[in-house]
């Protein structure tokens, strides 16, 4: 079983920076892709960014040039820098990671709220 631990939500202001962190345990043989999805309240989960094995990225139309998203495959931790961020930014995010065995397992944290608020 693999476990997420999310970390770096909060209160910050418009124009602020944020910086999330996931963390992955437990038995893990291989992590291909990670990322990050939010929702806000009344509205569908969407991809925020994500990052291949190969650290190959993409990113939501919105969030191009403000959030870079990194991962380091020695501590199986990806991270999210939000910079300059909107009140439309507000939201819960979790992170993923996509668990390579047999097959292709999609485990979730348990998601942090970041709210961009004056």
């Amino acid at each position: 079983q693999v476990q997420l631990v999310e970390s770096g939500g909060g209160l910050v202001q418009p124009g602020g920076s944020l910086r999330l962190s996931c963390a992955a345990s437990g038995s893990i043989f291989v992590i291909d892709a990670m990322g990050w999805y939010r929702q806000a309240p009344g509205k569908e989960r969407e991809l925020v960014a994500r990052i291949t094995s190969v650290a190959s990225t993409n990113y939501a139309d919105s969030v191009k040039g403000r959030f870079t998203i990194s991962r380091d495959n020695a501590k199986n931790t990806v991270n999210l820098q939000m910079n300059s961020l909107k009140p439309e930014d507000t939201a819960v995010y979790y992170c993923y990671v996509d668990h390579l065995t047999r097959t292709t397992m999609r485990h979730w944290g348990q998601g942090t709220q970041v709210t961009v608020s004056s």
